[in-house]
């Protein structure tokens, strides 16, 4: 049985740790209009791999870089960031992680969030973020053409 061409392309930041499993950082998605979907993010630090599991607020700055690093090196701007999901395993840390996330969304269109506790997430972090980008410039009549909406 032959294999249909893929349809996204596998994005990968050397400026982000190595995935932690069988995922990629990021697929980038090109038709009907550019889309990047981030996998989750801990706080992995670059170049050793070692785990930080310390102050929230340091594991949420390592963790959103590399979710910068790999929306840049996606080919995607920040502030074409649509939606953000924060995964935390206490909420009570949400105010430092907050003020943390503000330095990063900064002065642009604001993407959507949610901010989700958790039981438990991999390698015993405390946090992790992914995120969903769409490119500018995709017309809505290129993106919705094949539909018949009446």
């Amino acid at each position: 049985m032959a294999r249909r061409p893929a349809v996204h392309q596998m994005i990968t930041s050397r400026k982000a740790p190595k995935p932690i499993g069988p995922y990629v950082h990021a697929v980038k998605i090109e038709q009907p209009g550019a889309m990047l979907f981030v996998s989750g993010q801990i706080p992995i630090e670059v170049p050793s791999g070692q785990v930080f599991r310390g102050d929230i607020k340091r594991q949420a700055e390592i963790a959103f870089e590399h979710l910068k690093n790999i929306v840049i090196d996606g080919g995607f701007a920040l502030d074409e960031v649509v939606k953000c999901t924060i995964f935390l395993t206490d909420l009570e840390t949400f105010d430092k992680v907050n003020q943390v996330y503000q330095k990063i969304f900064v002065g642009m269109n604001l993407p959507a969030r949610a901010v989700v506790q958790v039981a438990g997430l991999p390698k015993e972090v405390d946090i992790e973020v992914e995120a969903i980008a769409i490119k500018k410039g995709a017309a809505q009549d290129e993106m919705f053409r094949d539909l018949d909406f009446q």
